[in-house]
């Protein structure tokens, strides 16, 4: 198997880029069958995982990520766990995050299978 950690780096480095500067050109990241579970709420498909991106209530973005771990999972798949901060707008308060992905091995790439974002308050 490739350098797991390698390949969480440059996989957070493209989503968190590609989310900060326009979240529509996230869709081909995930399949008909990817799901996010955003803040509690499920959301199925790239179709509608997209929509749900796109329409978060903030103009500007910018991920911070503080740390990030992956492990190897079965048919080369990986899981990557991400924490950061979320500088959203012009607000001085950073939004920490954390976020989980379950990328799943396709043609020399990974697509996201299963994705898991939640704020953490406290």
């Amino acid at each position: 198997m490739a350098d797991f950690n390698a390949i969480a780096h440059q996989f957070t480095e493209f989503y968190y880029s590609t989310f900060d500067t326009n979240r529509a050109n996230l869709a081909p990241l995930y399949r008909d069958t990817s799901m996010l579970t955003f803040e509690g709420n499920p959301f199925q498909g790239a179709a509608s995982i997209v929509e749900k991106l796109t329409s978060l209530p903030f103009e500007k973005v910018r991920h911070q990520v503080t740390t990030r771990d992956a492990q190897p999972s079965t048919a080369a798949s990986l899981i990557v766990s991400v924490t950061g901060q979320l500088l959203v707008d012009d607000s001085p308060n950073p939004l920490q995050f954390s976020q989980v992905f379950h990328l799943i091995p396709e043609g020399g790439s990974y697509y996201v299978l299963n994705d898991i974002f939640r704020l953490n308050y406290g």
